[in-house]
């Protein structure tokens, strides 16, 4: 009987002591970061997950959750996201006019306050620029995240065996001779995918960039009356068509969606593509054997002048890529964001996937040769100007897409693309 009473105390206690633990013992709050994204590139999302889960690690019970999405499908499916009781946490912005409407339409919340905090601790680790380009009416609306120009690359054994020197294409006349005597030779001169339209506004962006100046694209900015009968929208739409006219791309261009010309010259079936930075990996993640071509093979210019332009041959065009927090994210977002952004981070960034860090003092990691000449060119740019379908904001920039594309096809006449975007503009008032 002693026995008895002897196992049912200890019992007791047993089951004491487990409650007694149970309520001093902290339970771990659950917390989800929903993190959306348009990185395709596996090898880099690789890298992305190992930085997330080093977070995790280090912060026990929040847990990061990575959705990604197809470029064309994430623009079309964000704006709904937002409004719903769905929307990502964070999530990849260009910047510019979407960014900005994303913000006064009360989708967002700043991130300043947490940028300046302990006497901007972390603002510091930013290049100023890249703060002050992802601000709108003295609050920042997105956490900095890469920079970039795009620029042409080329495969350098079709350039040899067509006879054309790639340091020689200084106008866009001397760019208009390289697609002819590639056309020559029997080379596809270059990658065009006309189904999601932006990949070919690049063209008609830095053509008006080339021709105008920062003026140009001021005078738009600014709503004044009849901007894009300007000349410098004219003259580039001129070049497009010409351009168009020669037939430089692929059959079947206008049926093609991005990322299919990166393949395409991984593939080594066309000669050259206007594109991102760090195109050497791309090229490798969607070439048909995964290897794509060499990176000694691949060679680098800059978007050439124009007779007559009064734009500085040295300004780029391109990424300022940053990522904006969702009004009702928990407050843990931003730790990931500061976690994400530190140095060691985006130095890992910078010399794993190629991109141009927009955190300070690690220029010196990046991993792919022609992307680090890409910074070099972003370091003496006297202006930088965004994408313009992002810059000009959702309506505008799609019709700018539009045009650029109908142009390319000859559908329509530069002045006939000029009263387009005139009509939008005045439309938006």
């Amino acid at each position: 009987m002693k026995t008895a009473r002897l196992a049912g105390a200890l019992a007791l206690a047993t089951i004491s002591t487990l409650a007694l633990t149970a309520a001093v013992t902290p339970t771990i709050a659950q917390t989800e970061i929903n993190w959306m994204y348009v990185e395709n590139n596996e090898a880099n999302l690789e890298v992305w997950r190992s930085i997330a889960e080093a977070f995790e690690a280090e912060n026990p019970g929040v847990t990061v959750n990575m959705q990604f999405l197809e470029n064309e499908a994430y623009k079309a499916k964000l704006p709904a996201l937002l409004q719903s009781d769905d929307a990502p946490d964070m999530f990849y912005s260009w910047g510019g006019g979407v960014l900005d409407i994303q913000r006064s339409s009360g989708f967002l919340q700043p991130v300043t306050a947490a940028l300046e905090a302990d006497g901007g601790a972390w603002k510091s680790t930013f290049a100023e620029s890249a703060v002050e380009g992802l601000s709108f009416d003295g609050d920042v609306w997105a956490v900095p995240f890469k920079v970039g120009a795009l620029a042409f690359f080329y495969n350098k054994a079709m350039f040899a065996e067509a006879g054309v020197d790639a340091e020689a294409i200084k106008t866009w006349d001397d760019f208009l001779g390289a697609i002819q005597k590639l056309k020559d030779a029997g080379i596809t001169p270059l990658g065009c995918d006309g189904a999601d339209k932006w990949p070919l506004h690049f063209y008609y962006s830095y053509l008006i960039m080339r021709h105008g100046g920062p003026d140009a694209l001021a005078a738009v900015k600014a709503k004044e009356p009849n901007a894009f009968f300007g000349d410098a929208f004219i003259k580039a739409g001129e070049d497009i068509v010409e351009l168009g006219a020669m037939e430089p791309c692929q059959a079947g261009w206008q049926g093609s969606k991005w990322p299919s010309s990166a393949g395409m010259f991984g593939d080594g079936s066309v000669a050259m593509l206007l594109s991102f930075e760090d195109f050497e990996r791309r090229q490798v993640a969607q070439a048909t054997d995964k290897k794509g071509q060499p990176y000694d093979n691949i060679g680098r210019f800059t978007f050439p002048s124009v007779e007559g332009g009064v734009g500085d041959p040295a300004s780029t065009l391109g990424a300022l890529n940053g990522w904006a927090v969702s009004k009702n994210a928990p407050p843990e977002t931003l730790d990931f964001l500061k976690f994400f952004s530190n140095e060691e981070n985006a130095r890992r960034l910078a010399a794993e996937t190629g991109i141009i860090p927009a955190t300070k003092n690690t220029e010196d990691s990046i991993g792919l040769a022609l992307a680090a000449e890409t910074a070099g060119d972003l370091a003496v740019s006297p202006y930088h100007q965004n994408y313009l379908d992002q810059d000009l904001g959702p309506n505008l920039g799609r019709s700018v897409n539009d045009v650029s594309v109908e142009l390319w096809g000859g559908e329509i006449t530069p002045e006939e693309a000029a009263q387009y975007l005139q009509d939008t503009a005045d439309l938006e008032g």
